[in-house]
Formats: structure tokens, C-alpha cells, sequence
């Protein structure tokens, strides 16, 4: 009898699909020409201050581990930045884990709370890796579509349909990837009386809080009364300061959840890599100075590029909601007839553009595909002008 390796997986796990945000690159990659609106990945270098520090760090010989919560010195640049920014006050001792990337944020917070059959609310369309993180850790997500007509943001009447007696928690995916939706103060508030009328733990993902377009900016639900003390904020360096590769995040929580997922995080990971941790310092230390510039300056250019791309999709007579953060438009393209994944393998195939299926962020994303702009201004302009022709021909 032969050996059969998938006798041993575990099930649950094994069923989960590959991410569909990877598939179309993977093959944009082997495609002389091709231009990628598909990865959501910053087109700008990390600041030469932050590659300075860290190649300081190295030369000076500082190897060796950190704490398992983190360098204390950026653990008390991160309260301050989250005091500054977002109003939030967190103690840097024990309040302030930092990760690898908010994306082991996301898995720590969720295997602190998820017991078996625990119920997971997750906003839909959403970031490809939030319903399998429930899975992996043990939970049962349960997406909840949002729409155009409401610019695809929560709604407190969506939320009370969908708790059971089985919910436990709700990931809040703002500003949202792949749709740009952000959620406002006032709607916010209206979600956290939910929240705690139903006492629901909320993981609030804001990656892409510094990438906000709107007057009003970024309000974290975690500075709404009641709220701290039942939040996790997830947050860190990729997007914000052009730091993907440098893995670096963190979570904003209370102790008694820190202390737990420090647990976690000091058997499998021990700590983030001291290096990214000193380029992280170096950006919120710059940031005090200078009024965050270098956030501002991208932040411009994604701007411009933004309100560019909402206005082409419209003139090739695409709906297409106005994103207010994050880089990515989420044209609906219903009219050509194509799904969305058939739309996105002829365009990569026939005229070399990638962009990703709505459905790789949920069964909702069906009929819309997601078109990153961070990437350069002249590329961008190319990618529009081959969509164009590519509908035109359709």
C-alpha cells in the first residue's frame, strides 16, 4: 500500500482555498509586458531615514532578540503615535504587542477567542485572509455581503440579522480592501451601540488608516465610549510607511488579551525581527517631527491616482463607487456580461492587465474586480488605456 500524505492532513484546513489575490500574479509574472493592478503593495521605496536606521542598527552588531512584546523603545513610539493620531491611549508595557505584519495580528487575535463553533461576523467583500484565519483557528466565520448602494459599508441592521447565540466576535475591515469603503464617526457609532448592546469582541483591522481621502480622516472604534476595552486594533507599518517587506505590525489591545497572545507569539514566533523593529522606530520618530511627511507625500500621489481611476472606469461606462481609502477601485463590471473571474483571465490573457476577481474577497465580489493604484502613474495610465480598448472589443 502506498503512502498517502493527505490521510494525515487536517480536513478543515486542507479545504480552504489558495489565496485568489496570488493566482492572476503568479501568472502575470511569466508575461513580458504585463502590468499588475493586482497586489496591494506600495510602489514607493521605504524612506531612505527608515533603510538608514536599520543598516545602522546591523553595522553597529544588534542581533540579538528582542522582548517577545517588542522593543520597548517602539512600544512607547506606537502609544504615542496612537495617542496622536486616533486618541487612543495604550500602556506600551503591556497594552502593545508588536508582530510580523498586521497579518499575524489578524491570527493572534483570533486564537485568543475562538473556542469550537465560535461565530466570526466578517464584512463582505473582504481581505482574502480573514475567514480562513477563523478556520485555522477553529472558529466558523460567517460572512455578511455589503453593497454599492450603501458604499459598501456595515450596517447596524445587517449586524443584528446575523449574531446567533454562537457569535462571539466581528472583524471591522476599515478602510476596506478590496472596495476603499470607509465607515464615518457617526456610523460608527451607531455599529458600537450594537456591539455592546449584543457583547460582541471587535478585531478592528486599520492597516490603511493613514490612507484615508476624506475630510472627516480615520476614526478608530476603539476611541468610541465602551469600545476600548472590548477591541482589538490591528495596525502596522506595510501600507502606511511603504514598509511591506519589512513585516511589521502590531496590536492594540487590553492587557489581559495582549498577555495571552504574547503567549502565543513567544512559542511560535519568539519576536518580530529586531531590524524591522528599528526601521519601525525610526518612522514614528521621524513622523513626531515632521508631521508624518513621508505618509502625507504618498498619500497625495495615491490621492491623484485615485480620483483618476474612478474617473476613467466611468468614462468607459463602468459603475464605479468612489473609494475613500485605502488604493484600490472596485469597478463593477456587470454590464459586459463576464463573470468576474472570466473578466479578469481574458484581460490578463488578450491585453496583458491584471487586475483580481471580486469573488477572491467573498461570493459578494461577484460582478466587480479590484484594481490596485499603487503603482506608478504611467503604468496606471497604460493599464486604463488597454481596458478601454479591451471593453470597446467587447
Amino acid at each position: 500500500m502506498s503512502f498517502d500524505p493527505t490521510r494525515y492532513l487536517n480536513p478543515a484546513i486542507a479545504a480552504v482555498p489558495k489565496s485568489g489575490i496570488r493566482k492572476f500574479f503568479d501568472v502575470a509574472a511569466t508575461m513580458p509586458g504585463a502590468i499588475s493592478l493586482g497586489v496591494g503593495e506600495p510602489d514607493f521605496v521605504t524612506p531612505y531615514h527608515i533603510r538608514d536606521a536599520a543598516i545602522n542598527s546591523l553595522l553597529d552588531g544588534e542581533t540579538q532578540y528582542t522582548s517577545n512584546w517588542g522593543l520597548l523603545s517602539l512600544r512607547e513610539e506606537i502609544a504615542y503615535y496612537m495617542e496622536n493620531r486616533f486618541g487612543l491611549n495604550y500602556d506600551p508595557k503591556n497594552e502593545i504587542l508588536v508582530t510580523v505584519g498586521a497579518s499575524e495580528g489578524i491570527d493572534l487575535s483570533l486564537r485568543v477567542i475562538c473556542n469550537p463553533g465560535d461565530e466570526i461576523l466578517i464584512p463582505e467583500p473582504s481581505y482574502v485572509s480573514y475567514a480562513p484565519g477563523v478556520v485555522f483557528a477553529g472558529g466558523t466565520p460567517v460572512p455578511m455581503p455589503t453593497y454599492e448602494e450603501n458604499a459598501f459599508a456595515l450596517t447596524p441592521e445587517a449586524v443584528e440579522a446575523a449574531i446567533t447565540p454562537r457569535t462571539k466576535a466581528i472583524i471591522l475591515p476599515y478602510p476596506n480592501n478590496p472596495t476603499g469603503a470607509v465607515v464615518g464617526k457617526e456610523q460608527l457609532q451607531k455599529l458600537a451601540e450594537v456591539f455592546i448592546r449584543r457583547d460582541l469582541i471587535v478585531i478592528s483591522d486599520e492597516i490603511y488608516a493613514e490612507l484615508c481621502y476624506s475630510p472627516e480622516g480615520h476614526t478608530s472604534i476603539a476611541a468610541l465610549p465602551g469600545m476600548r476595552e472590548r477591541t482589538f486594533v490591528l495596525n502596522g507599518f506595510s501600507k502606511a510607511f511603504a514598509m511591506t517587506g519589512w513585516r511589521m505590525g502590531y496590536i492594540c489591545a487590553p492587557a489581559a488579551f495582549c498577555d495571552v497572545m504574547c503567549k502565543i507569539h513567544q512559542y511560535t514566533i519568539l519576536c518580530a525581527p529586531r531590524q524591522g523593529q528599528v526601521a519601525a522606530e525610526q518612522a514614528l520618530k521621524r513622523g513626531r517631527e515632521d508631521g508624518y511627511a513621508d505618509v502625507a507625500r504618498m498619500r497625495e500621489s495615491y490621492d491623484q491616482r485615485r480620483r483618476l481611476m474612478v474617473k476613467s472606469f466611468r468614462e468607459m461606462g463602468l459603475s464605479c463607487f468612489e473609494p475613500l481609502g485605502a488604493f484600490y477601485v472596485f469597478p463593477g463590471i456587470q454590464k459586459t456580461g463576464l463573470s468576474s473571474e472570466v473578466f479578469c483571465e481574458r484581460l490578463l490573457r488578450e491585453h496583458r492587465v491584471v487586475c483580481v476577481p471580486g469573488t477572491a474577497f467573498g461570493a459578494s465580489g461577484e460582478g466587480y474586480i479590484r484594481c490596485s493604484y499603487a503603482t506608478g502613474i504611467n503604468q496606471l495610465s497604460e493599464a486604463l488605456e488597454r481596458m478601454s480598448t479591451f471593453l470597446k472589443h467587447l
